[in-house]
């Protein structure tokens, strides 16, 4: 579904990527495990090319999206779901609005019937349809989360990344978001790739780790399979 190869990606003077590779199998939910700083963002980012990376080959579905014009770019986006750090939604909108707001773009649908259909459909996925006219300001965090992994829906996408799902959340919701992925793993049949330095999202939600650090990742393997290695450096993820 995603395939990197060999990716830099420096700001400046600081190396951020030093050759990643990875691969993203159709239907798992992929971890990227790190510390803050190291680069997970970076990485996602660079998959959808909102950051232009300096070197390497990355295919979606595919496809090479390097040699990609803006054109082609934002058709196979369609087929990409990303929700980002902080939901990222749009604050004089209204949580119908926002949902809307991708399907007007893509012109996807036209009929009121039909826009309304995914909007409800998608916010009946993540346990908010009651919330359609409500303002961001009126939801929690995590409802915020919610409302964006809706809009990340709302397309149907093949794949969606997911950046740093949890961050800011209490223990309770985290864990609530975190089974909420596996939910639209089911329902959706997407593949995933979930950026995260929360471990319980990444023992709940998770089939396959990779851990990134120094720019690069370190070791592979199952949550459980992880939580067993004996390097300090991947142990210490675990204690």
């Amino acid at each position: 579904m995603i395939e990197v190869r060999n990716l830099y990606k420096s700001f400046g003077d600081k190396e951020i990527l030093k050759g990643v590779n990875l691969h993203l199998r159709e239907g798992e939910n992929l971890g990227i495990l790190g510390k803050s700083g190291v680069g997970k963002s970076v990485l996602a980012k660079c998959i959808v090319r909102l950051i232009e990376p300096d070197y390497g080959e990355i295919k979606v579905l595919g496809k090479d999206i390097i040699r990609m014009k803006e054109s082609e770019l934002n058709k196979i986006r369609r087929d990409i779901g990303y929700l980002f750090q902080g939901g990222a939604l749009y604050d004089s909108m209204s949580v119908r609005e926002n949902l809307e707001f991708p399907i007007r773009r893509t012109q996807i649908a036209s009929q009121r019937s039909e826009v309304d259909e995914r909007v409800e459909q998608s916010l009946r996925s993540v346990g908010l349809l009651d919330a359609i006219d409500k303002m961001p300001s009126e939801l929690s965090g995590g409802m915020k989360k919610r409302v964006g992994l809706a809009r990340a829906l709302i397309l149907k996408p093949k794949v969606i990344l997911y950046d740093e799902p949890t961050t800011g959340l209490d223990s309770v919701t985290s864990g609530e978001i975190s089974e909420l992925i596996l939910k639209v793993q089911e329902e959706y049949k997407a593949s995933s790739i979930i950026i995260t330095h929360d471990m319980k999202c990444a023992k709940i939600a998770t089939n396959r780790i990779k851990i990134i650090m120094d720019g690069n990742f370190k070791a592979e393997g199952t949550y459980d399979e992880l939580s067993r290695s004996t390097d300090k450096e991947i142990s210490a993820f675990f204690i």
